[in-house]
């Protein structure tokens, strides 16, 4: 992390329940002055006054319990990077289903959900999600975002810290393995889906194995059909990557599929990886492998 702007404000925020505490906890742990709930308005005057402390590692986490402000902040974060203030937003978002069951297990309420500040239109849980979706989409839209429906705890704070950690370049391209039978990641950018390819499961040897590993490599890279749609798959990237950062976009995630999400797609993640590498900034995530460390 030592290889990133001291002045960068990371800003922390997504859906109720995906994992916000957790995140801004993992920037706390690494050096970062972290504020929670910081109501939008008062965004300009906290970094101005910490830049004058000279405490430039800074987090803030925004929700939505601050919802008369949210319509402001967008246009207040245009303003903020026009003035040259480096400010990076992280969206942390998971699917519908796993948010109703964290709020089953914590038994906490929703911030959307009826109380007396909001009189008495009680509103299902799901409804609320949904409504909070709204609520944001404009934010998710300009952010990096963080799928953590499957993700750990700990497994989060890795990734989190892994993103803010990318060394320095106008784009950072984040390569994603996942598993159908799991869901197609909510940050994915671009989803390409390699299950047409042979599959190492079905050879014997190789189906404890990994992506990662030699011997699922090499049978792979054996694979005319593999190579070909890899190619063509960067080829694809490298024609319109130039587009994005033209768009001054920060980060792309590129999502790789397969069935088990434990060798083509992790292969195809580790081989498009190594080839963008030198130019840009890359990260790994493995999700289903991840998910069992």
């Amino acid at each position: 992390m030592d290889g990133r702007p001291r002045d960068e404000v990371i800003l922390i925020t997504g859906i109720s329940g995906s994992g916000k505490s957790v995140a801004l906890h993992a920037l706390e742990d690494a050096g970062y002055f972290c504020v929670d709930n910081l109501p939008p308005e008062l965004l300009r005057d906290f970094i101005r006054l910490e830049g004058e402390r000279f405490t430039h590692r800074v987090a803030v986490a925004v929700d939505v319990r601050t919802a008369t402000s949210l319509p402001n902040l967008v246009p207040l974060i245009d303003e903020l990077k026009s003035e040259g203030v480096r400010i990076r937003p992280i969206f942390l978002d998971a699917s519908t289903d796993a948010l109703v069951r964290r709020f089953s297990e914590t038994r906490r309420p929703h911030p959307l959900t009826a109380g007396p500040e909001r009189g008495d239109a009680a509103r299902a849980l799901i409804e609320a999600i949904e409504l909070e979706r709204e609520m944001l989409a404009d934010l998710r839209e300009i952010s990096t975002v963080i799928d953590t429906s499957q993700l750990r705890p700990a497994l989060l704070r890795n990734w989190v810290r892994s993103l803010v950690g990318a060394r320095e370049t106008a784009l950072t391209l984040v390569f994603e393995s996942f598993a159908y039978k799991h869901g197609v990641p909510l940050d994915a950018d671009y989803v390409f889906d390699v299950r047409v390819l042979p599959n190492p499961y079905y050879i014997r040897e190789l189906r404890p194995l990994t992506g990662r590993d030699a011997p699922v490599a090499a049978y792979l890279e054996a694979q005319p059909e593999a190579v070909e749609m890899l190619a063509q798959i960067q080829n694809f990237l490298q024609r319109w990557l130039p587009s994005f950062e033209d768009d001054q976009r920060s980060y792309l995630t590129v999502a790789i599929g397969c069935t088990g999400g434990q060798h083509r797609s992790v292969f195809a993640v580790e081989w498009l990886a190594r080839r963008f590498d030198s130019r840009y900034a890359t990260l790994l995530r493995h999700r289903e492998i991840d998910a069992r460390g």
